[in-house]
């Protein structure tokens, strides 16, 4: 049968200014059920389960966003490992419903966790999930982690930041250079953790061969331009090399936060011959009806113990404090009535 490979690579850092690293990264072959950057997980067909791969990027004082952001990518790992590989269904609209109801399901274990810990109150974390199953690619994404796709030399990046920028930006009250400039790009509109429930941005891609799949934190994506990023993803044919410039780059330009970049390239005959970037993008996933509903989504009333990831590589990152998400709403209307 005609496979579908995929060779990746991740790297996190602390940066020039932080003095603990809050950002988590998973790379997972859930066929096999294993997470790690070992050998065989780097370089591995895509089995009937999928590949996934994880950005969280935590926020709060006392490393309670570095607890955060392990708790999402080990609750995330722990359902797709559980949940969706003993799921009779094996379509890929009910995969992407699993990995949006793992979001969910971490939101909900975060939420709970800071509940019982006051010490930690107010703990959250952003979270960019990439799943391949077959030859598409499926993305939920909670924050402002985002995810490019470089084809031919094109990046693009098929993920919307929420955040206060990206709705000032939609809404034409800013421009993008704006927005990139601005002293608010890292207030997020939405995080798990904070709230008890949360909307999950679910889209698809499908892939080409030769893609090249850049999951970061803001870290990286607040200092290197997506053109850049595509220039290095077409430079640099060997993926520790290239998320290790990624994070240099970041980190000459003063890397004031903590860096994490997830790169993997895909091939094999499943894919078909790379051609224009034409149709890359943010593309909504639309659930089957009634998909999203077919079963309630679990709260947890407790903290229960992270599946260990001892074989992947230590990987922790950092949020500027945000203030309660109503009040954020409430400072979006505010500045589109009287900032400019």
């Amino acid at each position: 049968m005609a496979t579908v490979h995929v060779s990746v690579f991740g790297k996190t850092d602390l940066g020039r200014t932080r003095d603990h690293n809050e950002d988590t990264f998973l790379v997972a072959d859930l066929t096999r059920k294993v997470a790690s950057l070992q050998p065989d997980v780097r370089e591995h067909e895509v089995g009937p389960r999928g590949t996934l791969f994880v950005v969280a990027d935590g926020m709060g004082g006392a490393a309670a966003g570095e607890v955060a952001s392990r708790m999402a990518a080990d609750a995330i790992f722990s359902h797709m490992t559980t949940v969706w590989t003993s799921d009779g269904d094996t379509s890929a609209n009910r995969f992407a419903y699993r990995m949006k109801e793992a979001v969910e399901l971490a939101n909900n274990r975060i939420h709970a966790h800071a509940r019982e810990h006051p010490e930690v109150r107010g703990m959250g974390t952003t979270a960019t999930v990439a799943g391949v199953l077959g030859s598409n690619l499926y993305l939920a994404q909670v924050g402002d982690s985002r995810a490019y796709l470089v084809r031919r030399g094109t990046c693009t990046q098929i993920t919307k930041d929420q955040s206060l920028m990206q709705r000032l930006v939609e809404a034409g009250e800013i421009t993008e250079e704006e927005a990139e400039h601005s002293e608010r790009r890292n207030i997020i509109l939405q995080a798990l953790g904070p709230d008890p429930r949360v909307k999950v941005d679910l889209t698809w891609q499908p892939v080409q061969k030769g893609d090249v799949l850049v999951l970061c934190s803001d870290g990286l994506s607040g200092q290197v331009k997506r053109e850049e990023i595509g220039q290095l993803a077409s430079e640099t044919p060997d993926l520790m090399e290239l998320c290790s410039k990624l994070v240099e780059l970041a980190n000459e330009r003063g890397g004031p936060d903590n860096i994490t970049a997830v790169a993997a390239r895909f091939g094999g005959e499943a894919l078909p011959e790379a051609s224009s970037d034409a149709g890359v993008g943010h593309q909504v996933y639309p659930l089957a009806e009634g998909e999203a509903t077919t079963e309630p989504v679990p709260v947890y009333t407790g903290s229960p113990p992270p599946v260990p990831l001892s074989e992947q590589p230590p990987a922790h990152g950092h949020k500027g404090a945000i203030g309660a998400f109503a009040l954020l709403a409430l400072a979006v209307v505010l500045y589109l009535l009287f900032g400019r």
